[in-house]
């Protein structure tokens, strides 16, 4: 008789668990700690307020953010960094989504394996997901020296960026079946292993994402203030 094979959930994080970008988040965080300069800020600033303005998209802003951030973790202490992280997600850890939310509870309950998939750094990402039980999170991890500082090298690039290729993995390693899984992504960068799930869900589709999943006929949800919508 054949081994009993665990059904897997994937979900990415930011802007579809939690209702911000825990990179955002965290770079603030960094530079109100006096752990980044304060020039860090006028790499973003300008990206997030064209934004905010509906001037430039989203991904002009994660992307200058995700340039301060890189452009400043080399010589930062991992204790410093650990030590802002946890307090990013614990100020930040009840601002969720309540349709996302939900679903992984209930398929926590139903005994799925949960696994959380961002870019933002894996500390903060595993800080903000202890409340939810995930089995396995994936997030950005940078190198450390000796003496426990950032070489501003980031490690395993090939697979972080890859979420299908995550989701392969995990299927492999904890011997899970895709029959029955569950994906939630917001962006076209999630459409890899959307396509491998057997119940897709588009939460809060950017545009891209969107025309894909209609022509697809994949489940797009939005939720909006205190109103969820099935499109």
């Amino acid at each position: 008789m054949g081994k009993f094979l665990r059904k897997v959930a994937i979900f990415d994080i930011d802007g579809t668990v939690f209702r911000s970008s825990l990179l955002i988040e965290l770079t603030d965080a960094l530079v109100q700690e006096g752990i980044f300069p304060s020039k860090v800020r006028k790499i973003y600033v300008r990206a997030c307020k064209d934004w905010l303005d509906r001037k430039r998209p989203y991904e002009d802003y994660i992307g200058a953010v995700i340039k301060g951030f890189d452009q400043n973790i080399k010589g930062i202490r991992y204790d410093e960094f650990s030590r802002v992280a946890k307090k990013v997600a614990a100020f930040h850890k009840n601002r969720i989504y309540k349709y996302s939310s939900d679903l992984i509870k209930n398929l926590k309950k139903k005994n799925y394996y949960l696994l959380a998939i961002s870019h933002s750094p894996q500390k903060v990402v595993k800080e903000f997901g202890k409340k939810f039980g995930f089995n396995k999170i994936y997030g950005r991890i940078f190198e450390m020296d000796r003496k426990k500082r950032f070489t501003g090298k980031m490690l395993y690039p090939e697979l972080i960026f890859d979420k299908a290729k995550i989701l392969k993995r995990a299927i492999e390693k904890e011997k899970l079946t895709l029959k029955g899984s569950v994906g939630v992504g917001d962006t076209e960068t999630d459409i890899p292993f959307l396509k491998m799930v057997e119940k897709p869900i588009c939460f809060n589709p950017n545009q891209k994402l969107y025309q894909y999943a209609k022509r697809a006929g994949w489940k797009i949800v939005i939720e909006r203030k205190d109103v969820i919508c099935y499109l």
